[in-house]
């Protein structure tokens, strides 16, 4: 197994509680009780129409997207100064957002936010807040242990033909990742099958099974790696890959040999659950540490 690569620290608190801004999936928990478990106060922020009813268990306030002003008033009056926005919130339609005053004033901003990919949309909304006076925490920083290390992380280990795989879709992604087309795809035999857009891993894995079901890919199952890093310049505050069960699931669905991702670059929120899935179905999960031989 290949040396893991130093991961961060625990970002200390810069005074009061930690504000979770969270949309769905299990990721805002686990950061909750990561800063918890450090000593860290936290009140969470859950946004209407993705968050789940969990988040009740521990200090909240129920957000609507479109109330900045409302966000940062509630912020502030909690003594929340760090913030950190985890979870899946998908860009809302016209007729959902519910604007509040202070938002208002912002819309030639919102607008040009907007136009562009999402980096381009989730690094203009940090600046918002920063410009507010708030500290942007990426989740990894608050919660380093979500962050999956180096080398073979399950019973199953990629052969000569995975590694040559992954190599070529790290290097493919080093190409797209700055065009903001996508953080994932997936390599057969040297052959770029399959790329994440804006549909999102589940629906290209979705897509990789329906191939092989109508024969447009030939090769046997199993075969093929599913390849996951951050975009080149990312701001990684935002948007981490991220791998959980499903992803899982989707990649045996797909008749794939493994999963590779780059180490201390993709985030779990669940990697115990993740690594049994893929001993139990046969998968590698491989961790490319950044610079290593072998490595683009």
């Amino acid at each position: 197994m290949s040396p893991s690569p130093k991961l961060p620290e625990a970002a200390g608190p810069a005074g009061g509680p930690l504000a979770i801004i969270c949309g769905g999936g299990a990721f805002p928990l686990a950061v909750a009780e990561a800063a918890r478990r450090a000593g860290r106060e936290v009140v969470l922020f859950p946004v209407r129409g993705f968050a789940g009813p969990e988040v009740e268990a521990w200090p909240h306030v129920w957000i609507h997207i479109g109330r900045f002003g409302q966000l940062t008033a509630e912020m502030r009056r909690r003594g929340c100064r760090d913030v950190v926005m985890i979870g899946n919130v998908l860009r809302p339609r016209i007729r959902d957002i519910r604007l509040d005053w202070a938002t208002f004033w912002l819309l030639p901003s919102a607008f040009r936010m907007l136009r562009g990919g999402d980096d381009h949309l989730l690094t203009s909304l940090g600046r918002f807040f920063e410009e507010a006076g708030f500290r942007l925490l990426g989740a990894h920083e608050v919660a380093p242990e979500i962050l999956l290390p180096a080398g073979r992380l399950g019973r199953v280990a990629p052969g000569a033909e995975a590694m040559a795989d992954i190599v070529l879709g790290c290097r493919v992604l080093d190409v797209t990742g700055p065009l903001d087309i996508g953080q994932g795809l997936v390599v057969m035999n040297k052959h770029v099958v399959a790329m994440e857009a804006a549909e999102g891993t589940d629906l290209m894995l979705a897509r990789v099974a329906e191939l092989r079901a109508n024969g447009r890919i030939k090769m046997p199952a199993p075969c093929g790696v599913l390849v996951k890093r951050p975009k080149a310049g990312q701001d990684r505050r935002f948007d981490l890959p991220s791998l959980g069960v499903r992803t899982v699931e989707g990649a045996a669905r797909a008749g794939l040999a493994g999963i590779a991702v780059e180490a201390g670059g993709v985030i779990a929120a669940e990697a115990g659950a993740l690594i049994a899935a893929a001993d139990a179905a046969g998968l590698f999960v491989y961790g490319v540490a950044p610079g290593a031989e072998g490595a683009p």
